[in-house]
């Protein structure tokens, strides 16, 4: 997945740095993308960029940190590793308080921003398929009927189908008909799994 569709987004204004991480991470597989400004960064940036986005802390115009606030203020969650020749302490809080995944100093080993892009990596890859999971609950979800899904939901609360065809004015064996034909629909096994699903359907429609 990591060489397919995640990128480094390397945003530093020092041409031969842009170009050393570039060709480090570039031999090691890795897809890169380089810009010399955090203003050039948000001018091309997409909400569908998914990788992970390493920024010096001193750019010209807005700053390293101020492109991570930025980026959160559009919804963006993707993961950030700052890199610095003036790190203070701070500027390191700052940017672990926005959650950032590491701030280098530096000169670093290239295998210190390797592990950290790793890291940003594994978030990300994490956020993806979180996203995924969601997206199927949301199709299968749509496959119900009006009527399965109220038999979903009081289902999902535990009550027995006499009580759900007593709220719904249907007979209890059509609520199993119903039930029956809901979990098929949803590919869950079992009562346990019908509720899990549920709930997550409910945190998902809450987001």
């Amino acid at each position: 997945m990591r060489t397919q569709s995640l990128t480094v987004f390397i945003v530093d204004d020092d041409p031969s740095v842009r170009d050393s991480i570039a060709l480090m991470l570039g031999l090691i597989g890795w897809r890169t993308a380089v810009f010399a400004s955090a203003e050039s960064f948000l001018e091309g940036y997409r909400d569908d960029w998914a990788g992970c986005v390493v920024a010096d802390l001193r750019l010209p115009g807005m700053s390293g940190t101020e492109l991570q606030a930025e980026l959160r203020s559009r919804g963006s969650t993707l993961p950030l590793v700052i890199i610095t020749a003036h790190g203070d302490v701070p500027a390191a809080r700052t940017a672990f308080q926005a959650q950032a995944v590491d701030f280098l100093e530096k000169p670093f080993e290239d295998a210190q921003l390797r592990s950290a892009i790793e890291r940003a990596f594994a978030i990300e890859e994490r956020r993806i398929g979180r996203s995924h999971a969601r997206r199927g609950d949301a199709e299968r979800l749509a496959r119900l009927t009006p009527r399965e899904r109220e038999v979903m939901e009081h289902a999902a609360k535990g009550l027995h189908a006499k009580e759900i065809g007593r709220i719904l004015g249907i007979s209890d064996r059509t609520v199993e008909v119903h039930k029956t034909r809901l979990m098929e629909k949803l590919g869950v096994r079992n009562v346990v799994e019908l509720v899990r699903f549920a709930l997550s359907a409910d945190r998902t429609s809450g987001e």
